[in-house]
């Protein structure tokens, strides 16, 4: 599924609808330079959710838990950016399965954690400049409304017979 967002407003609302869809063993693994509005988008899944706030990037704490205001599963929200293995992720011992886990900088460290996941992909057009930005959590505002495109592919069963569904 490819979605075009036109400005951060957009990403969260985006964010909220996938948000109300995820339940405890969701795992939602976020790709995208700098700026790309990764935890924007994040953050609207924690509203769709219904979890206690605000969710921020979490980069140097790596993982924060954000419980349930309504009785559903808790956002567990991760940054990656500063991981450099599978290895160090599974060192934080993360509840998987009892909570919808949102990975930022997670692709290709999270092999084999679940049999279903979404990858969300977000890419940001060429005319930002990302290079000077060198810190991820000042980056969140990068371009903060500037369109966005996302591709979203569910893998797995659990996402089968979705929107998301990757058939390929």
């Amino acid at each position: 599924m490819r979605v075009e967002i036109p400005d951060a407003a957009a990403m969260e609302a985006f964010g909220r609808e996938l948000g109300a869809r995820l339940r405890a063993g969701d795992l939602v693994v976020l790709t995208g330079p700098l700026g790309a509005g990764k935890t924007t988008l994040t953050r609207g899944i924690g509203a769709g959710l219904g979890v206690r706030g605000p969710v921020q990037s979490p980069t140097f704490v790596l993982a924060r838990t954000h419980p349930s205001l309504v009785g559903g599963a808790p956002l567990v929200h991760v940054d990656a950016y500063r991981l450099g293995s599978a290895e160090l992720l599974d060192d934080l011992d993360l509840d998987f399965a009892h909570a919808a886990v949102v990975v930022e900088w997670g692709a290709g460290l999270l092999d084999g954690v679940a049999e279903s996941w979404l990858d969300v992909v977000i890419e940001r057009p060429a005319g930002l400049d990302s290079a000077r930005v060198t810190d991820a959590a000042d980056a969140e505002h990068l371009g903060g409304d500037e369109p966005r495109v996302l591709e979203v592919r569910g893998h797995g069963p659990r996402w089968a017979g979705t929107p998301f569904h990757d058939a390929g």
